[in-house]
């Protein structure tokens, strides 16, 4: 993992991950776990091994919980748990996410269902799940994972960039409602982080060379390259910024 600051208000905050075992969500429990947070995280595949690794590269031992997101009870029951384990939960970071490609004359009922129960209705849950907690501790701050894709107005998979452009407007609307509970909503836009599901489904040397022909900087982009930005929204160092959604791809949406 890259060299991060350290936040001394993290540590010992009480901090929730959706999807925090693989791809982005883990390199983000990772470090949370190095700033001394408490941090827990669920998905539905087992990240028994993944928690003791972590213990063994940071001396601090997530707490996994499984549950499918899509499951709004059982969602907001392991959000419940690990509030009664590590104190009510300041910090939420909505990062699990599905991006299957899907042709547009393909997609049928049921999979734009799927795809908006965990794009976008999963994300709406989770924050009100935290809500109450965060009122009790004075405060918090929510993280929501969107995309650049439909900034960029991207195609082969019209149900999830939907739900991005979606994700973007509930950060807003959660944002004013939360606000006066000094609980901060602010959403984070990547652009093509290469996640080990990446590199297996999707990226081509011809593809990726044509994305990074559309950055600024033309560095791939790492799992870790994107903490330091959740991070920062997480810490009172962005403490009066909320509502926004942060950027962060290489140069690609924010220089037309």
């Amino acid at each position: 993992m890259h060299d991060l600051p350290t936040f001394l208000d993290l540590n010992g905050a009480s901090v929730f991950i959706t999807g925090g075992g693989s791809g982005i969500g883990a390199a983000l429990t990772e470090a949370f776990l190095r700033q001394g947070a408490r941090v827990a995280f669920c998905q539905r595949s087992d990240a028994t091994a993944f928690c003791e690794a972590m213990q063994a590269a940071t001396g601090n031992r997530p707490l996994f919980l499984p549950c499918d997101i899509t499951d709004v009870p059982a969602l907001q029951g392991v959000i419940a748990r690990a509030a009664e384990l590590h104190g009510p939960i300041t910090v939420l970071v909505n990062n699990a996410a599905n991006d299957q490609r899907v042709k547009t004359a393909e997609v049928d009922e049921a999979f734009w269902e799927t795809s908006m129960a965990v794009n976008l209705k999963s994300y709406f849950f989770a924050a009100q799940a935290v809500l109450p907690g965060m009122q009790a501790a004075g405060g918090g701050s929510i993280i929501s994972f969107s995309s650049i894709s439909y900034m960029m107005a991207d195609t082969g998979y019209v149900p999830y960039i939907t739900a991005n452009a979606g994700i973007t407007g509930m950060t807003r609307t959660l944002a004013r409602e939360f606000g006066p509970y000094r609980i901060r909503v602010n959403a984070l836009a990547p652009g093509w982080v290469l996640t080990q599901k990446q590199k297996d489904l999707w990226v081509t040397p011809e593809g990726l060379q044509r994305h990074l022909d559309k950055q600024c900087l033309k560095d791939p982009i790492d799992p870790a390259d994107i903490a330091g930005g959740v991070l920062f929204l997480a810490s009172k160092s962005s403490r009066m910024m909320t509502g926004q959604a942060m950027v962060i791809d290489g140069g690609v949406v924010v220089t037309g």
